[in-house]
């Protein structure tokens, strides 16, 4: 991501319905290419696939949404960091691969940086990858 003028967050509501996941590789896909970002491009695309379906399946209540929130970073617009706010109790936390679930397993390996924040309601659980 080397441009003249760093690019600017991208950020989009979603519903708690299963097509919504797709949906948000779909709108990430379409800013990395704008952002001209093919580095680890695979990498961050399933990183949001996994933090969307956590949001979806855990942190979500019924009849409300996430927000997906794409930020570019650094000096020279050169990191993205990944950001799915949802309403849900409760803190992620990762897992041993017998226990189920492998999605922040995967984003902690993948992914350079990752943490869960606190906001009223709920949390924001977010990764960053440099490089890109």
């Amino acid at each position: 991501m080397n441009s003249e003028t760093p690019p600017g967050p991208r950020e989009r509501l979603y519903r708690r319905e299963r097509q919504s996941v797709p949906a948000t590789r779909a709108f990430t896909r379409r800013a990395l290419v704008d952002w001209n970002v093919r580095r680890r491009a695979d990498d961050i695309l399933l990183c949001v696939s996994e933090l969307t379906t956590n949001a979806l399946l855990h942190g979500v209540p019924p009849g409300r949404g996430f927000l997906l929130r794409l930020v570019p970073y650094g000096d020279d617009g050169g990191g993205v960091r990944i950001e799915v706010h949802d309403s849900g109790d409760g803190v992620p936390a990762l897992r041993e691969p017998d226990e189920g679930g492998r999605g922040l397993l995967l984003v902690s390996e993948l992914a350079d940086k990752w943490g869960v924040e606190e906001r009223e309601p709920g949390k924001i659980v977010w990764c960053e990858f440099g490089g890109v």
